[in-house]
């Protein structure tokens, strides 16, 4: 006989409390509008202070509460009081979506050392600092919670189109942080996963809009044929902040148009 489960899994996110870094623009932005679109109340931490306002803004205008706060993540001690500004504001968190990301493009003959560190800094270090202190402040709620890192095909490949050494090795650490902390925490109650995203149709790419033949080679490499919205990564990322994903963690989604299943 067909076992029937009583009550349908929810996406609805409705009295959760999500932090979303990088979140000014970009798929940030996305997941963002989408975290609340869900029903969650966001914090909005970027670099770039007009963006978060605005974002943040765009999420009061559709009936939740948000607030923006200034912060590099690189920096420990802005990590602490972004984190500490969310616990003063909205009383707790549930959500954490690391979106914040940098990348430098440039061969490994001649990318400078200062420069990899930029890159190590923002990418592996600003994850881990972000989730660390999420971490705590979710289990000071004992009520569990969702982290979601954004890593990225690059992750899983060693690219070939153009040199981007640091931005490679930074998602692959990515991939493996997220893998280790879900194993930590995992009988606390806090599920780690990431999204590994294809290229997106973000300022992020701006640097290869001016190579249409690099770009055409990209699309042509994904088996869907383009390169992806934003907004489609959001979907993924409500789905792992909600209880439709309690039983996921350690998990790399690939949002990536087919590429990695070649």
């Amino acid at each position: 006989m067909e076992k029937h489960i009583k009550d349908a899994p929810s996406f609805r996110l409705d009295g959760k409390v999500a932090v979303v870094t990088g979140g000014g623009s970009g798929i940030g932005r996305a997941i963002a509008l989408a975290l609340a679109h869900a029903g969650a109340w966001v914090a909005i931490v970027d670099r770039d202070e007009l963006k978060s306002v605005s974002v943040a803004r765009e999420i009061v205008k559709i009936g939740q509460q948000s607030f923006p706060f200034t912060a590099d993540v690189s920096k420990e001690d802005e990590v602490e009081r972004a984190i500490a500004a969310v616990g003063n504001e909205f009383g707790g968190l549930d959500i954490l979506v690391n979106s914040a990301g940098l990348a430098i493009r440039e061969p490994s003959t001649e990318l400078s050392r200062e420069d990899w560190e930029k890159v190590m800094s923002v990418n592996v270090t600003g994850t881990f600092l972000m989730c660390r202190h999420a971490a705590r402040a979710i289990l000071a709620g004992k009520k569990g919670g969702s982290i979601i890192n954004i890593a990225s095909i690059m992750g899983f490949s060693g690219g070939g189109l153009y040199p981007n050494i640091s931005y490679q090795t930074s998602k692959g650490a990515v991939v493996n942080m997220t893998r280790a902390l879900a194993v930590e925490w995992a009988k606390e109650g806090i599920r780690v996963n990431a999204i590994a995203p294809t290229w997106v149709n973000t300022p992020f790419i701006d640097g290869l809009r001016g190579k249409p033949d690099l770009l055409k080679r990209i699309e042509d490499m994904t088996p869907m044929g383009r390169v992806a919205e934003p907004e489609e990564m959001a979907g993924a990322a409500v789905f792992l902040a909600s209880n439709a994903a309690s039983m996921v963690t350690g998990h790399i989604l690939a949002v990536d148009g087919g590429f990695l299943a070649q």
